[in-house]
């Protein structure tokens, strides 16, 4: 059996299960306070603020990330640009000076930083940012590879005067990923094995961390808004 299938499945934690219930992950409509924030918001309909879903940690975390917003480090593939809002989910008011700390493999399916993916003391496609006045911190990356037996997405930490407040993980549509997928340097891995259907993580709350996608001239867009407690 392939040892890099192997260490992947082995390295990953059990469930935690959903702090969130039924309420799902947090939707945020306009990234600029100015379009209103806190519950006269959320009657509005400007604003849907609810607590987002925890989801397991996974694979491959690393202490120490770097703050930067290009987080690409030379590594191929379509630009994807990640835009994610931090609300304090008992207010829908944006949480200014949140670390968003996120990592996610690169187009061949390989995470850096870890000796058993030949990428110990690497950093590709890690990185910290910190919130501004809207809630908002924006990475430059390249939108996911895949590996076997996971449905393409991305890690996801929230810190709030150095303690974590969500841990989760980002999925993308699947037409969108089809799409991508076709293009160099994707199109040369095959296809992929496992989809969002049958990936285990998303089926226990993936749906309500699913990224919106939009395309662009350079790339592609992503959105997610967080609802977390202080």
């Amino acid at each position: 059996m392939d040892e890099h299938r192997i260490t992947r499945r082995d390295s990953l934690l059990k469930l935690v299960g959903l702090a969130a219930g039924a309420l799902g992950a947090g939707v945020f409509l306009g990234e600029r306070a100015g379009a209103g924030v806190g519950p006269n918001a959320v009657e509005a309909g400007l604003v849907a603020c609810v607590l987002s879903p925890e989801l397991t940690q996974g694979p491959f975390a690393t202490d120490g990330d770097k703050l930067r917003r290009d987080i690409r480090a030379g590594r191929p593939g379509v630009l994807l640009t990640l835009r994610t809002t931090v609300l304090d989910v008992s207010t829908c008011k944006p949480i200014r000076g949140a670390s968003v700390d996120i990592w996610h493999c690169d187009a061949g399916g390989t995470y850096s930083g870890f000796a058993q993916e030949g990428t110990a003391g690497r950093t590709f496609l890690r990185g910290i940012q910190k919130t501004d006045a809207n809630g908002l911190a924006v990475f430059k990356t390249i939108y996911p590879g895949w590996y076997s037996g996971r449905a393409v997405h991305i890690h996801v930490r929230v810190y709030l005067g150095g303690n974590i407040v969500h841990t989760g993980q980002f999925f993308f549509p699947e037409a969108i990923t089809d799409a991508v997928y076709r293009r160099a340097p994707y199109r040369g891995r095959g296809s992929r094995d496992t989809r969002n259907a049958g990936d285990s993580i998303f089926r226990n709350g993936g749906s309500r961390s699913m990224l919106k996608v939009t395309k662009v001239t350079t790339g592609y867009v992503a959105r997610i808004a967080m609802g977390v407690q202080r």
